[in-house]
């Protein structure tokens, strides 16, 4: 049993509350999905929950976890700096367990993993992995510890559809417990059986949670009608006492004015009507207490509003936008080829997905073809990183970052997007750094909105963005007047936005399927 009680966790920059008076009990067989906004506060808990020390540099917290013997295993959202730096080997040798383990044990962790027993050893360093192969070196390090309790952060982000489809089955035959974040809504879909939905409303002033043990469609169409009810008898509520409150208006203008003209010669009257003008107020009074009763209007965390691209961004349906060849594609060190005689044709404004699996070299080719895109003139084109941190400046704010010419007036309409895009003004002045993945993703968007790119090249551009949130990127996607190239595992997004899916091969880029358009 993993036992967290009243637990607080608040920001040191701007001493903003993340996480208030959090409590929750998971017991053996919980798989429990941790959802909520960008920057609510989801990765700081899981954190802290493993060890408090993570997140001392920027919070401060307060509560109590009570592990009872539990043996936790954390997976970051990204893979430390300081692990880069090794090999593949040095870094399984640090797990003490590893040389416990006799190779037909490490032999099966690497088949589920589809890689060969000799990855445990090899000399590659971390650093060079790709996304998808750092997920599965992290993943692979903490089975081998053999936990109890595995806390995992973003688990889906860059893996293979392979090893998606074996971390789903992974995460439902754990007999232990699962505490997990994810952007992938069709893994939680798949997996939970618990969520913990962590909210910051009243303009990010106020956090609220929720523990709901049950699968997360039911939960969200539960939270909605639930919602929708309240409402409408909030408003309900509302209608009546604007009723009633003028017609009290009208009995009192009335008792009033009588009062005003009546003449001293009628002294009974004037009694009575003292009385009647006592009745009204004590009535006014009972309003009063009854309007303290009424059923709040309910406030649910907004996702964001944003729209990407205009009339001005189109591209003609026949226009040819990318015809783009290569005989060989090589590692980045050009140590082997990845795959031959790559060509992807594109016209007008069709949305196109590259799959593949881990290390075939999905990223490079991207950036290849940034490279090249990059330096028409014919074309705006635009490129979003699955390291953000190669465009970012981490020591800027969000506004310095997205600032091109130190104008008030554009400084105003920055600010004014990234509101839409919930951010509160202190995390607008918070450098880049200190931001969550989603946040950081939001700002590269925007700045593709703002230069009126019509072909944008996006490597896992929904990887960072909660699932309340990706309804809203996936339609702004999908509405986009140009083209998009793209590197994607969300399934999701490529059953909504995409046109054609290509997987990266050694004979280069085979189709998978294809739509015609929406």
């Amino acid at each position: 049993m993993l036992q967290i009680k009243n637990a607080e966790i608040t920001h040191k920059k701007d001493l903003r509350v993340i996480l208030q008076d959090f409590s929750c009990v998971l017991n053996k067989g919980d798989k429990a999905a941790i959802i909520g906004e960008e920057g609510n506060g989801k990765s700081s808990l899981l954190k802290w929950i493993y060890d408090p020390g993570l997140i001392e540099d920027y919070a401060e917290a307060s509560g109590e976890r009570i592990i009872n013997g539990e043996r936790l295993a954390y997976l970051p959202q990204e893979l430390p700096k300081e692990e880069e730096r090794k090999s593949l080997y040095e870094f399984f040798a640090e797990e003490p367990l590893f040389y416990e383990k006799t190779p037909k044990e490490l032999g099966k962790i690497a088949k589920d993993f589809a890689v060969s027993q000799e990855f445990f050893y090899g000399e590659q360093f971390m650093g060079t992995l790709s996304g998808g192969e750092k997920v599965k070196a992290q993943l692979m390090r903490l089975l081998i510890g053999n936990p109890t309790v595995l806390l995992l952060d973003e688990p889906s982000n860059d893996i293979d559809m392979d090893t998606l489809e074996w971390l789903e089955k992974m995460i439902n035959g754990w007999e232990q417990i699962v505490l997990f974040i994810s952007h992938d809504e069709t893994l939680i879909e798949n997996t939970a059986n618990m969520i913990i939905h962590i909210e910051q409303i009243e303009r990010k002033t106020k956090s609220r949670y929720t523990v709901a043990r049950m699968p997360y469609q039911q939960y969200m169409e539960e939270r909605q009608q639930k919602f929708d009810k309240q409402e409408q008898q909030a408003l309900g509520e509302r209608r009546e006492k604007k009723i009633r409150d003028e017609k009290y208006r009208r009995i009192y203008q009335s008792v009033d004015y009588a009062q005003a003209v009546i003449t001293r010669q009628n002294p009974s009257k004037a009694r009575l009507l003292k009385k009647k003008m006592h009745a009204v107020k004590s009535m006014e009074k009972r309003f009063q207490r009854e309007d303290e009763n009424m059923t709040d209007i309910p406030e649910m965390e907004s996702a964001i509003y944003f729209k990407l691209g205009d009339k001005n961004t189109a591209i003609p349906a026949g226009k040819g936008v990318v015809d783009f060849s290569l005989d060989r594609l090589y590692t980045q060190g050009e140590e082997r080829i990845l795959a031959e005689n790559v060509r992807l044709l594109i016209r007008g404004s069709e949305k196109i997905c590259i799959v593949g699996r881990n290390g075939a070299g999905k990223t490079t080719l991207l950036k290849k073809m940034a490279a090249e895109l990059l330096d028409r003139t014919d074309i705006h084109a635009e490129y979003m990183p699955q390291n953000y941190e190669d465009l970012l400046k981490p020591e800027m704010t969000p506004v310095d970052f997205l600032d091109t010419s130190g104008k008030k007036e554009e400084r105003t309409k920055i600010r004014t997007y990234l509101g839409s895009l919930k951010y509160t003004a202190d995390e607008m002045n918070h450098p880049i750094a200190e931001l969550s993945g989603g946040q950081k993703a939001k700002i590269l968007l925007l700045k593709m909105s703002l230069s009126g790119a019509n072909v944008l090249l996006l490597d896992e551009p929904t990887r960072n963005f909660s699932p309340l949130s990706g309804p809203v990127i996936r339609r702004m996607l999908a509405d986009f007047p140009g083209a998009i190239i793209s590197i994607s595992h969300d399934r999701k997004f490529m059953e909504e936005v995409c046109d054609k899916v290509y997987c990266l091969t050694e004979s280069g880029l085979i189709q998978q399927s294809g739509r015609g358009g929406r």
